[in-house]
């Protein structure tokens, strides 16, 4: 494998962009080296080889390709805004990747969702600023919401963020596809009012019996 420091070359980056698009549209075992050989345009069946190496190894670059800007604007927005408002806090990690959705050389929210549904997600853990900025967005997460009682908490916020990335995904498509879509503003206000009001709804007494019931019997 080919190490390279900065963006890809423009071979890599071929190869890498058809990469993300076949994964968003096949899932990762639908798709073949060969397979996003072909889609970039190149005759070389060891091209992914030489610049990447493993089909993993690939992976991991997708993320590094994407997730160093994505980080970075989650970080800028969340310094702007109150930290003590759960909705600004929410906005913050969720618009970039609702803006990922509508660049028109990116499939990179439909390809996370399909590493969610395969399970595949331990490859984020290679990207450690992009893993920091997912422990302070659930740190901050779990300041703002005290009234929820753990394990539900956790439980609450980590669906949170899949939902936000199945209907940033499903945006995505839409917008490939030519759909008449939502103006995009009236659409991030919209999953962020859903997202915030599913954070804050108080737990049922059904849910904290519940709790309380598995507490005290991992005590026996």
């Amino acid at each position: 494998m080919n190490t390279q420091i900065g963006p890809p070359p423009a071979t890599a980056l071929q190869l890498l962009l058809a990469a993300e698009r076949l994964f968003a549209e096949h899932g990762l075992t639908g798709v073949s080296l060969r397979q996003i050989s072909l889609e970039a345009g190149s005759s070389n069946n060891s091209a992914i080889r030489y610049h990447f190496g493993s089909k993993e190894d690939l992976l991991r670059a997708i993320f590094a390709y994407r997730l160093g800007d994505l980080t970075q604007r989650r970080a800028l927005l969340s310094a702007r805004a109150n930290p003590d408002d759960l909705r600004s806090q929410l906005e913050a990690h969720i618009l970039p990747l609702i803006e990922l959705a509508e660049s028109p050389d990116s499939s990179y929210v439909s390809f996370i969702e399909q590493l969610q549904r395969a399970g595949a997600v331990d490859v984020f853990v290679h990207q450690p600023d992009a893993l920091k900025s997912q422990e302070n967005f659930i740190t901050q997460m779990q300041r703002l919401l005290p009234h929820i009682p753990e394990p539900g908490r956790s439980m609450r916020i980590q669906q949170a963020q899949d939902l936000a990335v199945h209907l940033a995904a499903e945006r995505e498509r839409a917008i490939r596809r030519n759909d008449a879509a939502v103006p995009f503003a009236l659409y991030v206000s919209g999953v962020v009012d859903g997202l915030a009001g599913f954070l804050e709804a108080p737990a049922s007494a059904e849910t904290e019996q519940l709790i309380a019931r598995g507490i005290s019997s991992s005590r026996r």
